[in-house]
């Protein structure tokens, strides 16, 4: 039988009844914008990452761009980021006024390089943006050790309840940065049924500031301080994501179950990598990479198998033609652009069984041997 990438409907049925039950409590009530669910949801993220402040936008990348706004960056300005990342990072940058800095990767972790990213700080910096891909976080104290004075926007999109370990104490995605952002999207650890965000923050200041900028910059209806957006997180998706929280820690377990499989099944193959993650690091696995110069021909082999893969990401942002006006050439950033040739994304969702995981095992070793 044909192993997917990802079986949302897995997940559906065993946990359908409590977010039935969620939704239909919102249609009951009749209160779709904000209110009760959003309030709620909003204190078990808060909770959860470890936050004072937690404020629900319409999706992941709302989140990013509204954090940009929060800290008034705009035109003139500039912000460093990995260009190995989904587009939303950089994108959310240019369309915030502000230009794009790329900086590479570390090479084992995909993490934006610290040392490279202070490199490119200039008198026009106004934030650093690293991403915690694919499920583990940036070492963000290194960001605060190279760049003290650069707040640091953490998208943490891909790795809701993560931790790390800083000064012997474990700390949450989202918890170290000025401001850090989710992302919803039903592929998530964490995902909804259909778009949603949020932002967390310890600043009191900056969280009032979200919370009007997501309302068209108002803090009372047609009363607006300034222009802001109209990016709320619909109190049915906030209702379907409470409901599946609980689910949360035991799917990110699974996750590093399935992996620990793969790790050692994979351990005397020759011309494969499996996922880094740094020591300090509790991944969440939101995807499992492994790398290979033969990762074109090790794609074809697993489709004809019947096994879902995805490629995270084929082409680094600096090398997007929407990008072509930064200047950036092939080469300017070996690390990202040898990381997007080799990468590959096998099925590590929580309801994928011991014999779907021996499939995919079976399928990958044959093409090595």
């Amino acid at each position: 039988m044909p192993v997917p990438l990802l079986d949302l409907r897995a997940q559906h049925a065993r946990i359908r009844d409590n977010v039935v039950s969620a939704m239909l409590q919102v249609v009951e009530d009749q209160a779709f914008i904000l209110g009760k669910p959003v309030v709620e949801f909003e204190k078990e993220i808060a909770a959860l990452s470890h936050t004072r402040f937690a404020i629900g936008c319409a999706n992941g990348t709302d989140a990013l761009l509204l954090a940009l706004r929060a800290l008034d960056i705009g035109a003139g300005h500039e912000v460093i980021t990995t260009p190995f990342t989904f587009f939303a990072t950089a994108g959310t940058i240019h369309n915030s006024g502000a230009r794009p800095v790329f900086a590479d990767i570390e090479p084992d972790t995909f993490s934006l390089n610290p040392a490279a990213a202070a490199a490119a700080v200039t008198s026009r910096t106004r934030a650093v943006m690293p991403v915690d891909l694919f499920g583990q976080i940036a070492p963000l104290e290194r960001y605060h050790e190279a760049m003290p004075r650069v707040p640091l926007i953490e998208d943490a999109a891909q790795s809701i309840g993560a931790r790390r370990s800083f000064d012997g104490e474990w700390t949450m995605a989202g918890e170290r940065a000025t401001i850090g952002t989710f992302s919803f999207f039903p592929s998530k650890n964490l995902g909804g049924y259909g778009d949603g965000g949020m932002i967390v923050t310890q600043d009191e200041k900056l969280a009032t500031r979200l919370r009007r900028l997501r309302t068209h910059g108002a803090v009372k209806s047609y009363v607006h301080e300034e222009v802001g957006y109209n990016s709320r997180l619909d109190a049915i998706q906030a209702a379907v994501l409470s409901a599946k929280l609980p689910f949360l820690a035991e799917w990110s377990a699974a996750r590093r179950a399935h992996a620990a499989v793969y790790d050692a099944a994979f351990a005397d193959l020759s011309g494969i990598q499996t996922p880094a993650i740094d020591a300090a690091n509790e991944s969440i696995y939101n995807q499992y990479t492994i790398r290979t110069e033969r990762r074109d021909a090790l794609q074809a082999h697993l489709t004809s198998k019947g096994i879902g893969t995805a490629i995270y990401y084929p082409i680094p942002l600096h090398l997007q033609q929407c990008f072509a006006y930064l200047g950036y050439k092939a080469g300017a950033f070996p690390e990202s652009e040898r990381a997007s040739k080799e990468v590959l994304s096998l099925p590590v969702y929580p309801e994928l069984t011991s014999v779907q995981q021996d499939e995919v095992i079976e399928a990958v070793r044959s093409f090595f041997r």
